[in-house]
């Protein structure tokens, strides 16, 4: 008896879900558990996590921590990763970037530019590094330098009126081709009401002290890695910290340097927790 052409490509359809979810759903996930086993794969497989010297889980070395106080400052005897914008930072369940852009240069009430939060980090830095952390488009205390200029005919014809708008007490330049430069009012959006916005370079090096990665946040928020201008730059702070020569310090920065990816692909960089760990391994306080 030959069955129904409709119910044959049912039973057909119903038996190639059993097949599939035979082999899709419990002998693929058992043999790659069972490859996560095997020796010198285990670790990754368990999440590469990391333990200290006393044989605590400390962390993964795939994701990044920050190494500050319970009020946010940075402990001074340990290397510091770079800024993460995942939750309140270097939180795995809520990985993701800031988002915000080049252009993002004027702060508003409820929230500071992309531009300024750099400008303010690298002030922060220099001062615990002991370097000068001026950056070009930054004012010295560490704002988005940044002026709304406005014309008498909209965008062109004399300038009547310059206001610094990430300012609100004095501005960080006197007077903008020949006009008083105003301070900023809470609240007024200078960009509606005409202002052409102008950042202003400033006389920062075109190379600054301060490496990029120590004032911008990685496209996940977890990165774990640092240059090694970043390390390099604060070694000789970590050294004075652990009364240790600085020489033996780096020495451990180029023994937990990564190299590029396959060997051409990326920078060199350093696994800011592993490089801790050692520390205090070898120069305990």
């Amino acid at each position: 008896m030959r069955l129904p052409a409709w119910l044959g490509q049912h039973l057909a359809a119903l038996r190639a879900l059993l097949v599939f979810t035979v082999l899709l759903g419990l002998a693929y996930p058992l043999v790659m558990v069972g490859v996560g086993t095997i020796p010198g794969l285990h670790g990754r497989a368990e999440g590469s996590l990391v333990e200290n010297a006393s044989g605590q889980t400390v962390g993964s070395r795939l994701i990044g921590q920050a190494f500050t106080d319970a009020d946010g400052n940075p402990i001074p005897r340990y290397f510091q990763s770079r800024p993460s914008a995942a939750g309140d930072g270097y939180d795995p369940t809520s990985t993701a970037a800031s988002n915000l852009g080049p252009e993002d240069v004027i702060d508003t009430a409820d929230r500071q530019s992309l531009l300024t939060q750099v400008c303010a980090r690298s002030v922060a830095v220099g001062e615990l590094e002991g370097v000068d952390g001026s950056r070009p488009y930054c004012t010295t205390d560490g704002v988005g330098a940044v002026l709304a200029v406005f014309h008498r005919d909209g965008l062109t014809g004399p300038i009547t009126r310059v206001v610094s708008v990430n300012q609100t007490g004095t501005p960080f330049i006197a007077t903008y081709q020949g006009v008083p430069v105003q301070s900023a009012q809470v609240g007024v959006d200078y960009v509606a009401e005409g202002g052409l916005i102008v950042p202003i370079r400033g006389d920062a090096p075109a190379k600054p002290a301060v490496p990029a990665d120590a004032v911008t946040a990685s496209g996940s928020g977890l990165d774990p890695h640092i240059s090694t201008a970043y390390a390099q730059l604060q070694a000789a702070r970590v050294a004075r910290e652990r009364a240790t020569d600085v020489a033996a310090v780096r020495r451990l920065i180029d023994e937990h340097t990564d190299g590029r990816a396959l060997g051409f692909m990326g920078e060199p960089a350093v696994n800011v927790l592993q490089l801790n760990l050692a520390l205090d391994r070898e120069f305990p306080r």
